[in-house]
């Protein structure tokens, strides 16, 4: 069963194009390293897939249907790390209720994978989201995204603000999660993912150039 099909995906800014044609299908259990040098449009792959951007040409489906024109109800299905973490200005209680709500994401769920990190939450639940250090902002990221028990989870470059000890509590999180779900990782430190992903997509130009089961 496909979770994501990308068909002839077509995006230009400023004139050029940042996605040229590009064709790709992600089963459940496909777990993905997307690779490739800065600019090569692995972002505003990840973003299309997210619903951010409307394509010039070509479509993509997650779960059959359009992100764009559903991107609420995609991203409740999809677990999303951003590369650099929002300014939320909320306090943790209230972006912890507000992911409660918007996504049916227990409160509880999320605290205990941040605990699993080494992030203790419930002394600091008044404290705005956007005074927590970067490592910490990552950790609850993290920890919100599995907590969602998503079908798709998205990673762009998700251990960059953690030590080498969160690193390996992230991944050992990651291999207790199963098969029955599908990931994309967008990474320049694929060694990092040695046993958790089964496909290399490389791309550059804006151009799928590699794709190679492993």
């Amino acid at each position: 069963m496909s979770i994501v099909e990308v068909e002839s995906a077509y995006k230009k800014f400023m004139g050029s194009p940042v996605l040229d044609g590009v064709d790709l299908n992600i089963k459940i259990g496909d777990k993905i390293a997307l690779l490739g040098p800065n600019g090569a449009g692995k972002t505003t792959l990840v973003r299309s897939i997210l619903g951010f951007y409307y394509l010039d040409k070509g479509r993509i489906l997650v779960n059959g249907i359009n992100p764009t024109k559903n991107r609420v109800e995609i991203l409740k299905s999809i677990g999303f790390i951003p590369q650099l973490p929002p300014p939320i200005k909320l306090t943790i209680k209230e972006l912890l209720h507000f992911v409660q709500e918007s996504s049916n994401t227990p409160s509880q769920k999320v605290e205990e994978i941040a605990n699993s990190m080494r992030l203790e939450l419930k002394s600091q639940m008044n404290k705005p989201f956007f005074k927590l250090s970067g490592g910490m902002k990552q950790k609850l990221l993290i920890a919100i995204a599995l907590a969602k028990n998503a079908k798709l989870l998205i990673f762009d470059e998700p251990t960059a603000s953690l030590d080498p000890k969160a690193r390996d509590d992230f991944y050992n999180l990651l291999k207790g999660l199963g098969d029955n779900y599908s990931s994309i990782y967008i990474t320049h430190r694929v060694e990092e993912l040695e046993g958790l992903i089964n496909r290399q997509i490389y791309m550059e130009l804006g151009k799928v150039v590699e794709d190679e089961r492993i």
